[in-house]
């Protein structure tokens, strides 16, 4: 389920503006446990950065970020997230912005717990050249928003 909206009071003293992703738990995401597998997680966290890059950053429809590659990504599972009916929470915010990559910081939760907490590295990539390339202007500005 892609519902975008901003976290309560993000951007304030009590912490950096979040993006908010509602992911719906779904039946093929259970493992044989009965609790959303470890791998569907990293989906939920995958469509959240999916969301926050190409829909939050578009201008007018035209999308403000280039082409962008996975370096690094960790993940803390802190609680089995069980079936539900109501969607979970997956914010993700920026920690840092560096030349060619940024860092993401992630939670899913809902009012009662958390569930995962995770890290995610981007690296600016140009398609063209299979390479690394330098974040820019418009992109990093976005970026900042969200620190």
């Amino acid at each position: 389920m892609t519902q975008i909206e901003e976290s309560a009071g993000a951007g304030t003293v009590t912490g950096p503006r979040r993006h908010v992703h509602l992911a719906q738990v779904r039946y093929a995401d259970l493992d044989p446990q009965h609790h959303v597998n470890n791998v569907r997680m990293l989906t939920y966290l995958e469509d959240a950065r999916v969301s926050f890059l190409r829909f939050s950053g578009a201008v007018d429809g035209e999308e403000i970020f280039g082409a962008m590659v996975v370096a690094r990504q960790e993940a803390d599972y802190v609680a089995p997230l069980l079936p539900r009916s109501e969607p979970v929470r997956v914010e993700l915010w920026v920690t840092e912005v560096r030349n060619a990559s940024f860092s993401l910081a992630y939670e899913i939760l809902d009012d009662e717990r958390v569930y995962l907490r995770a890290r995610t590295v981007l690296v600016g990539f140009d398609v063209a050249k299979q390479s690394a390339r330098r974040l820019n202007e418009v992109e990093r500005a976005f970026l900042h928003d969200y620190m």
